[in-house]
């Protein structure tokens, strides 16, 4: 192919292949939004029941213990009692149902949610939406008590915390949202281990047969299933990558 054509193609590709990239991205940040919603709704609502409903000191862990059995069975096990707590939890602490940011996830809000002052949690949400901090920085951050050092660090010094917090950075990709095991539940989605093995049974062969190809005369790929029969009077269907024929 012409070289300035090759050029063209792969630009062309580029922004088509930009375009697939961001639909995916805002498909991501739109589950995750609607789902962290629902569970803010789910919060309020929980609230609201409870001080319309009886006064009783109990009722608030009788009422999530009832709704849990009856969404769980409906809706899987993302409706369990301590989940239901957090939702209410978390309407108590975010009141405010705009200010949810689309950036965080369920699993950044559990996070959070754990942290007493609101100062300290305001700071870390910030950090979290301007750093794109995946969950496990954000909780690896709260761990080395990374507010507090900033607190206690002079503004002159305070570049060298955040140089150090920089380092072990860990980018929070739209992509890994969807994988969350709380997305996944609240889409009703499992995930599935049989199609984890036939990816890594795929990437062997691939391997494998990549490799006969290369031995050249002598050697032929055959098929990635095959069936054979031996004179132990085995037969049935098994994985082959290929076969050396004579």
């Amino acid at each position: 192919m012409d070289k300035s054509l090759s050029s063209s193609f792969d630009s062309f590709y580029g922004k088509v292949r930009e375009i697939l990239e961001s639909a995916r991205n805002r498909s991501y940040r739109a589950v995750n939004l609607e789902m962290v919603q629902a569970y803010w709704e789910i919060g309020r609502s929980i609230i609201e029941e409870e001080q319309q409903g009886d006064t009783r000191a109990d009722y608030g862990s009788s009422l999530l213990l009832k709704l849990s059995r009856k969404l769980t069975q409906d809706y899987g096990k993302g409706f369990d009692y301590r989940n239901l707590a957090y939702m209410r939890q978390f309407y108590q602490i975010f009141p405010n149902l705009n200010a949810l940011r689309s950036e965080l996830s369920w699993t950044h809000y559990r996070i959070l949610m754990r942290i007493e002052g609101e100062l300290s949690r305001e700071f870390y949400l910030h950090e979290c939406v301007e750093g794109n901090w995946s969950t496990r920085q954000l909780e690896r951050q709260i761990n080395s008590l990374y507010y507090e050092r900033i607190l206690l660090t002079g503004k002159e010094s305070r570049h060298i915390v955040k140089k150090e917090a920089d380092e072990k950075k860990e980018i929070l990709q739209p992509a890994h949202i969807i994988k969350d095991p709380y997305v996944l539940e609240f889409l009703n989605l499992n995930p599935n281990s049989d199609f984890y093995e036939r990816e890594i049974e795929k990437a062997l062969i691939d391997k494998l047969q990549a490799f006969l190809l290369e031995m050249g005369k002598g050697f032929s790929f055959v098929s990635r299933q095959y069936r054979i029969s031996a004179e132990v009077q085995f037969s049935g269907f098994i994985p082959l990558s290929g076969q050396a024929l004579t």
